[in-house]
């Protein structure tokens, strides 16, 4: 209760964090159940803050997506809350390019190198980072 009582968390992730704590695996299922019938536990709702967290960070889609792999979610439930946010990728790409480039279009093949790796490193994909540097509208 007191992990869940700071922020959401996975199913996967709890488990993890109390096998480290030495609870047994077979203590550890049955109170995660009980927390999930309670309404507690939710891994929708896990989704929902993580996704809406890391995207006000500043990350895209494909980072989101690679970090809640790694916290052991479902691919399909990852999918299904990535097209549900209503986060406006777009929008994001253009804020987060216009923050750190200043909204220069890259002048050169270095600079379009470099804001590209950035972009792409930070979740976005390579159309939508090509589209904006070369200063296309994302409608196009």
């Amino acid at each position: 209760m007191d992990l869940l009582a700071r922020r959401e968390h996975g199913r996967v992730e709890l488990t993890r964090k109390l096998r480290q704590r030495g609870a047994e695996l077979e203590l550890i299922d049955q109170e995660l159940d009980r927390l999930t019938e309670e309404g507690l536990l939710s891994e929708a709702r896990y989704l929902e803050s993580f996704i809406s967290y890391r995207s006000r960070s500043g990350y895209g889609p494909a980072r989101i997506r690679e970090e809640l792999s790694q916290r052991g979610l479902q691919r399909s439930d990852i999918e299904q809350a990535l097209r549900e946010c209503g986060i406006d990728w777009q929008s994001l790409l253009i804020d987060v390019w216009q923050r750190k480039f200043s909204g220069q279009l890259p002048s050169d093949p270095r600079s379009r190198a470099q804001q590209t790796r950035f972009l792409v490193y930070r979740g976005f994909s390579m159309e939508m980072v090509g589209r904006v540097l070369s200063g296309r509208s994302l409608d196009d």
